[in-house]
């Protein structure tokens, strides 16, 4: 979704971390550092608590040359030399799980995230593919991708989450809806998020106002809500707003929200609001526009309200994808093949 500008969220700190070289210590024993990604979201932040003989870092950054070289400089720098004794992952994306193996394997660190996130990571860095799956190819065709793009992709080597995701080896601690964990001095209550990921992990200190939100919660950015090919009926925004409405009676103003991008912030219970509220305004913008029957790919402009480029193209189509997809397995509007491009299209039922 488009970034926003929310109203009635305050921002501490105004100035981020250089990537990598700097961390600002954003609670006691919490300290706040950003690591690059080569995307228009150019920034992971991730998080280091102080256990007294080592850290556990909560999420890592891609897997390269570029985050390793980054991580030396910060266990030597910021860190004060002390290892890497723990890794907390929030949820399975590349950005935040891609260098959890290398931890373990390097530096004989603990992998702790949650099952699905473990399963799906492993899962995808063992499937590496030199062409795209045809079951690929046939989703975004029916999404009515661009055939110049759908061209491209059908000759191009895809991605691959083996491409930025160090292997994980076998061995990992799992955490569940319900647990709690201690990490920094703190006992956390462990809340799982949906919709962005399966089964992400949101951390709430019982000790004082602190929460590690991943993807789940970001202030100025709506996390990506997408279908895949993997699942193509899924219902991604369903459960999205089902685990918002669920955490939203957890905000407390006060709450200091680390996020996985962007900056920490307070004022909580107003970005639940916005983030639940967002996808509903969507969801009736696209039912209205879809009086007459449309193609994902065609709903970006009501959805996104700006110009979608080529690097954002996917992430808009699978999102454009997953909300009138939602509309269609709530009753709400009809789909149909077009005969033309082989394309879904969606109508509503009003």
């Amino acid at each position: 979704m488009a970034d926003t500008a929310p109203v009635g969220l305050r921002y501490p700190w105004d100035t981020p971390p250089a990537h990598g070289s700097e961390a600002i210590e954003v609670a006691p024993g919490v300290l706040w550092i950003r690591m690059p990604l080569p995307m228009k979201l150019d920034h992971v932040n991730v998080y280091a608590l102080d256990e007294g003989d080592h850290w556990t870092i909560i999420d890592t950054g891609f897997a390269s040359k570029k985050s390793k070289a980054l991580w030396a400089e910060v266990i030597a720098g910021p860190l004060g030399g002390k290892p890497i004794g723990r890794v907390v992952v929030t949820h399975h994306h590349p950005d935040h799980i891609g260098l959890a193996g290398w931890f373990q394997t390097e530096h004989g660190a603990e992998l702790v995230t949650t099952r699905t996130a473990w399963l799906t990571a492993r899962m995808l860095t063992l499937d590496e593919q030199e062409v795209s799956p045809a079951e690929a190819l046939s989703f975004y065709r029916q999404a009515g991708m661009e055939s110049t793009l759908l061209e491209k992709r059908t000759k191009d080597r895809p991605f691959n989450f083996a491409d930025i995701v160090s292997p994980l080896p076998l061995g990992f601690t799992r955490v569940q809806q319900g647990d709690t964990i201690q990490m920094g001095g703190r006992v956390w209550d462990v809340h799982m998020g949906n919709g962005h990921a399966p089964e992400h992990a949101t951390f709430w200190s019982r000790d004082d106002n602190l929460v590690i939100a991943g993807d789940q919660i970001l202030p100025s950015i709506s996390p990506n809500v997408g279908v895949y090919p993997t699942e193509p009926m899924a219902d991604p925004i369903g459960e999205w707003l089902e685990a918002c409405e669920r955490l939203a009676p957890l905000a407390r103003a006060d709450h200091l929200v680390l996020g996985g991008h962007k900056l920490p912030f307070t004022g909580l219970p107003k970005r639940m609001e916005q983030l639940i509220d967002n996808h509903h305004g969507a969801l009736k913008r696209l039912a209205d526009y879809i009086a007459e029957p449309k193609a994902a790919s065609e709903c970006f402009g009501v959805l996104f309200k700006r110009k979608i480029g080529e690097a954002e193209y996917g992430l808009a189509l699978v999102e454009s994808v997953a909300h009138l997809s939602h509309l269609y397995q709530m009753g709400h509007a009809t789909r149909t093949l077009r005969e033309a491009d082989g394309a879904w299209v969606y109508q509503s039922k009003r």
